[in-house]
C-alpha cells in the first residue's frame, strides 16, 4: 500500500511545489511522475520546470505521446499512465485510487486557501484513509 501525504497549499500556485517536490524525491533517487489536468498545464510546468531555481535541474520530460519518457526520471503527465515506472505519484491532477496504488508514495495537496477546496481536500484525505492509504502532513 502506497504511503499517502499531503502538502498544505495556502494559495492557489502549485507549480513551484510540485517542481520542489520532483527535486526533492529525484534526488533520494525515487523516479516520479507529476500528473497534470491537461496539456496546457503540462506544457506549462515542463517550461517552469526549466527554469524555476537557478542552479537546480532536474531532469525530465513532459509525456505529449511524441517523445519517449520512459528513461526520464520525472516525467509530466496528463493521463494515468506511468511511462518511466515512477515510484513517487505527485498529483497535480487528481487520479484514481486504482492508479495510485501502483505507486510507493503519493503526495497531494490540501488547498487551504479556499474554503471549497479545503473541503474537497479533506474529503481526499479522508478516501485515501478508507482506502487504506494512511496520509499525513508532508513537512
Amino acid at each position: 500500500m502506497p504511503k499517502a501525504y499531503f502538502v498544505k497549499l495556502q494559495r492557489p500556485e502549485r507549480a513551484r511545489h510540485l517542481c520542489e517536490l520532483a527535486e526533492r524525491f529525484y534526488l533520494q533517487g525515487y523516479r516520479v511522475l507529476v500528473t497534470v489536468m491537461d496539456e496546457n498545464q503540462g506544457v506549462t510546468l515542463d517550461r517552469f520546470m526549466w527554469s524555476w531555481q537557478k542552479g537546480s535541474f532536474v531532469p525530465h520530460a513532459y509525456d505529449n505521446g511524441a517523445v519517449e519518457c520512459h528513461a526520464e526520471p520525472v516525467v509530466i503527465g496528463s493521463c494515468e499512465q506511468n511511462p518511466n515506472s515512477a515510484q513517487v505519484l505527485i498529483m497535480g491532477g487528481h487520479c484514481s485510487l486504482e492508479f495510485m496504488r501502483r505507486f510507493e508514495i503519493v503526495v497531494d495537496f490540501a488547498e487551504v486557501y479556499d474554503p471549497g477546496a479545503a473541503a474537497r481536500s479533506r474529503q481526499r484525505f479522508s478516501r485515501y484513509r478508507e482506502a487504506g492509504f494512511a496520509p499525513e502532513m508532508l513537512q
